[in-house]
């Protein structure tokens, strides 16, 4: 299997599945002489594990991240940091009675199309179980972009279930288990999931991710769009079926004055742009304003309601999913989405500095 990397210069490599030992990364292109600990990272690493609220899978896995290279006294040496996160929950027999089959809007198939060997336990290398592996490398793309760069991500709807836009607050973001910005929504939210639980079925999300002082000028116009990179990684979290920069397919619905961000000059005597529906990013490169990305997940394909299959005889079967899975992935993806956006920002500057000092 190839393809395990993702980056130029800031580069990671994840290796490992659900149900093995232990999962891990390889971080490439760190500069020298950051400062970074396993506390750091572990901090971004419980926002995203199992098992905190009944809205979420409930797999217990203390996600405990090891650094096994790339530092010395607390500090990068420039050399490949190399973290590891054991597995210790694992429940391969959950997974017994399926092991023949193929699960309806999994990787299950296409998998076995391509490799002809597939491991069932909890989808081995396809499982979200993964992206542990991102966030813990998006810890250290943070130390890269420094403190006066800043990625926050928010669930803005689950279901039909949309936020207030005008009720939007980051500070209530970390004071429910939705990640939600609007207080209004949580119960809403509450109520809702419970039902979807209740039932053994599963719902989609969006999440929006921004990128807060980003300085103009990070990308490239043609084959190294930082929208593009950022739609790229997006679309390699699991269970991501679209994304959208700014406006994005909203901006299909306006004219050429509606969408166009005008521009002034600002109180410094320096060209400054109004309003944002580009999202930050102009031919490829950041603008200056904030970058936004939003991303869509789908239902998670494991629930109880009986569903059509075949299995790996070419027989026509039906099939349940059992075991511990999210209602709604889309909850613990917000701090994936906010991994991905750093680690695309840290690997944008890198490329920038090497270019034009």
């Amino acid at each position: 299997m190839s393809y395990n990397s993702f980056g130029h210069i800031f580069r990671v490599t994840t290796w490992g599945e659900s149900h093995g030992p232990a999962i891990g990364c390889v971080v490439d292109g760190v500069p020298s002489k950051l400062a970074i600990t396993e506390a750091e990272i572990q901090h971004d690493l419980d926002k995203r594990k199992p098992g905190q609220n009944r809205f979420t899978t409930q797999r217990q896995e203390a996600d405990l991240v090891k650094i096994l290279s790339g530092t010395f006294e607390g500090m990068t040496t420039g050399t490949p940091i190399s973290l590891m996160i054991e597995n210790t929950d694992q429940r391969s027999k959950d997974y017994g009675d399926i092991k023949d089959k193929f699960r309806p809007g999994h990787a299950d198939y296409t998998y076995m199309e391509k490799y002809g060997i597939r491991d069932y336990r909890g989808g081995g290398r396809s499982s979200a179980r993964e992206t542990a592996c991102r966030v813990a490398a998006g810890a250290i793309a943070r130390k890269v972009l420094g403190v006066g760069i800043q990625v926050k991500a928010a669930l803005i709807q689950i279901g039909e279930h949309k936020i207030n836009r005008d009720n939007w607050d980051w500070d209530e973001v970390n004071n429910n288990p939705f990640w939600c910005p609007d207080k209004d929504m949580v119960p809403v939210w509450e109520k809702y999931l419970d039902g979807i639980r209740k039932k053994g079925s599963s719902i989609g999300a969006i999440i929006e991710v921004h990128g807060i002082g980003v300085p103009a000028g990070i990308g490239a116009p043609i084959y190294a769009k930082l929208d593009s990179d950022l739609a790229a990684a997006m679309m390699t979290i699991n269970a991501v079926k679209g994304v959208e920069i700014g406006e994005g397919f909203n901006a299909a619905r306006l004219t050429g004055e509606e969408n166009a961000d005008e521009m002034y000059i600002d109180e410094d005597g320096q060209a400054a742009i109004r309003t944002n529906h580009a999202g930050g990013i102009l031919g490829g490169i950041s603008s200056g304003k904030e970058i936004i990305c939003r991303f869509a997940v789908k239902p998670t394909s494991s629930i109880l309601t009986p569903r059509k299959t075949v299995d790996i005889n070419g027989k026509e079967t039906e099939i349940i999913t059992k075991g511990r899975h999210d209602p709604c992935v889309g909850i613990r993806a917000v701090p994936i989405g906010e991994a991905m956006m750093a680690c695309v920002l840290a690997d944008h500057i890198l490329l920038h500095r090497a270019q034009q000092g």
